[in-house]
């Protein structure tokens, strides 16, 4: 498997200024980009993009915890969570340590 992961500077508005944090993309596949943040705030989540879509996934139960994604996009990382469950909690530890995380096969 190639190394897919890449660091995504987002932006972040402060009450004064604006700063970029990194983004670490995890997994990839026909068109969905997963990322997940560091230090971010609990229930263990990832986050997706797709197209002009985002949504923000429990990894317990693959719950939208916000945003929206079309329903066969939802679909494909609905399956793509529930088979790498135990690598996506892997990563949120990992990320909580500021650890590098590690990339996650694609859905084929």
């Amino acid at each position: 498997m190639n190394d897919l992961r890449r660091d995504i500077p987002v932006a972040c508005t402060g009450s004064r200024r604006t700063r970029f944090v990194l983004v670490p993309e995890i997994s990839r596949f026909f068109g969905i980009v997963v990322a997940m943040y560091y230090d971010d705030h609990p229930p263990p989540h990832f986050h997706v993009r797709y197209g002009g879509h985002k949504a923000i996934l429990e990894i317990e139960t693959g719950t939208v915890l916000f945003g929206d994604l079309p329903p066969r996009a939802l679909g494909m990382v609905v399956e793509w969570a529930a088979a790498h469950r135990e690598e996506l909690e892997e990563d949120w530890t990992r990320a909580g340590m500021h650890a590098p995380l590690l990339p996650i096969r694609p859905l084929e």
